[in-house]
């Protein structure tokens, strides 16, 4: 391909941080970097900087193209530019992706690849035969504000169809169909897994299907949104001969009582019949819809206490009373069991070790599927 050096109208925040780079290789060389008075076009898009250093009495060049925000699939344009630039200059050339906030996958892709990059931050990596840089800065969060919201109620029940079926291959109706969300929905937060690199995809069109290849991400990722969440919980009591017996108890109860809302049960007591650990669970979490805490409790003849309790009923919408199971050994409803390990994550009693176990069994289920 022929290169020409033209002149390139460059915006305000590629000289901001074209100016960023060139203190931060200066301050890391110990001597001066200049700037190059041209930039090198190789489409009318796109234009690749260059600042020129001495290297031990040699000039040597960087290469710089500066973007806004990147995750690993938004960097292969870059680096196709970046080799092509080599090919057709002579003499030590660095190639360096610049940019507010790369995504810790694409730092993690440019590193293994060896090319340099800077952060706005402050962060710096350069590996070359004669040196290494690694200036590490935390990531500035307004990159949050250039990502897709995963979380919203509507999403996460996608999230939540993803991760259910993980390491399938799905249809974006089929997945709307299954997490009861519009195709529209789920496209968004396909199309943002796939910009992540999170899922990958296969055929056009109508025959597009998308799986799963990094269910351990997505669901850290949706761990990190759960715990910042305010939930209404009530404590309860109910009188049981044992502890042992007080999911079948509560069953019992649901099922004289005619309950006619959705509900099932979460948390320690419900984790450990899924994934079994420990040896008893003296209390049980029941989730309801928003607004039913009273009514299931009243129903139950269950009596508030908020000393003393057995039972916590946890009011919650989205995705919490999505994909119910029951268990082969009780009849009642159980919380899929990613949102079991969600509600682990609360740190209580012995509800780490136990989401640590069902992980391990989540995690099983992501390498058989």
């Amino acid at each position: 391909m022929a290169h020409s050096v033209v002149r390139h109208q460059q915006s305000h925040f590629e000289r901001e941080m074209l100016e960023l780079v060139r203190q931060a290789l200066t301050k890391a060389f110990g001597r001066s970097v200049q700037a190059e008075s041209r930039s090198t076009i190789i489409t009318s898009a796109h234009s690749i900087s260059l600042l020129k250093i001495d290297w031990d009495g040699e000039p040597a060049f960087v290469a710089i193209e500066v973007i806004r925000t990147a995750y690993p699939r938004d960097i292969h344009g870059v680096l196709w530019r970046l080799d092509a630039l080599e090919l057709a200059m002579p003499g030590t050339l660095i190639k360096l992706i610049a940019a507010a906030h790369l995504s810790p996958g694409a730092k993690s892709t440019l590193k293994d690849k060896g090319y340099a990059f800077f952060e706005r931050s402050g962060s710096l990596f350069l590996h070359t035969e004669k040196m290494l840089i690694n200036i590490e800065c935390p990531s500035t969060s307004s990159a949050r504000s250039h990502s897709i919201d995963l979380f919203t109620e509507a999403r996460e029940r996608a999230v939540h169809g993803l991760l259910k079926n993980a390491s399938q291959w799905m249809a974006g109706a089929d997945l709307a169909e299954q997490a009861r969300t519009s195709t529209y929905t789920c496209s968004v937060v396909l199309q943002e897994l796939e910009r992540r690199e999170w899922c990958e995809s296969q055929g056009a069109g109508r025959t597009k299907r998308r799986r799963l290849v990094q269910p351990g991400k997505l669901l850290d990722e949706w761990a990190e949104h759960w715990r910042q969440r305010d939930v209404n919980r009530s404590r309860w009591y109910t009188f049981v001969e044992h502890p042992r017996l007080l999911i079948d108890r509560l069953s019992e109860l649901v099922k004289e009582s005619g309950v006619d809302f959705p509900w099932a049960f979460t948390g320690a007591a419900a984790a450990n019949i899924y994934a079994p650990l420990l040896t008893h669970v003296d209390s049980a979490e029941i989730i309801v819809p928003p607004g039913y805490a009273t009514i299931l409790g009243t129903t139950l003849n269950m009596k508030p206490a908020p000393k003393g309790s057995n039972v916590t009923i946890v009011e919650r919408g989205g995705a919490s009373l999505q994909f119910r199971e029951c268990s082969p050994l009780h009849s009642p409803y159980f919380a899929s069991p990613y949102i079991q390990y969600l509600d682990l994550l609360d740190g209580r009693g012995r509800n780490k070790e136990l989401a640590i176990h069902l992980r391990e069994r989540l995690e099983q289920k992501w390498v058989t599927a």
